[in-house]
């Protein structure tokens, strides 16, 4: 399976593992499955840092180490996302969010994420 990582997955896995259930565990750790972090989680991150919404010791290079030092796989931004991201339902505001849906969409990515917003569109997900 392919793993698309909501950005606070990467980030609980960085430092609050316990926040994680179960069936994202098991799936995350499935040799099996390749994981994917869009580069929309990096520009989220650093928005947040640079807000002060978030706070994360090290800041946008160790939320960077982290994704290298376990092979997670970045992705960038395709044309193809941006027209998926044009037909996406108005359930969700927030624009990171709204582009990680397009990309699951777009290459069949199954979205590993807590939110419940996303979990309310046609896309693959665990929680």
């Amino acid at each position: 399976m392919r793993l698309l990582l909501d950005t606070h997955i990467v980030l609980w896995l960085a430092s609050a593992p316990g926040k994680l259930s179960k069936r994202a565990i098991d799936a995350l750790f499935d040799p099996e499955n390749t994981r994917y972090v869009s580069i929309a989680s990096s520009w989220e991150v650093a928005i947040k840092l640079g807000s002060g919404k978030l706070k994360l010791n090290g800041g946008l290079p160790k939320f960077y180490r982290y994704i290298d030092e376990n092979s997670f796989i970045e992705t960038g931004v395709t044309r193809e996302y941006l027209n998926q991201l044009g037909t996406l339902a108005d359930f969700h505001q927030d624009p990171f969010d709204r582009l990680l849906i397009a990309t699951a969409l777009a290459e069949n990515f199954t979205i590993v994420t807590a939110d419940e917003n996303i979990q309310r569109y046609k896309v693959n997900w665990i929680w």
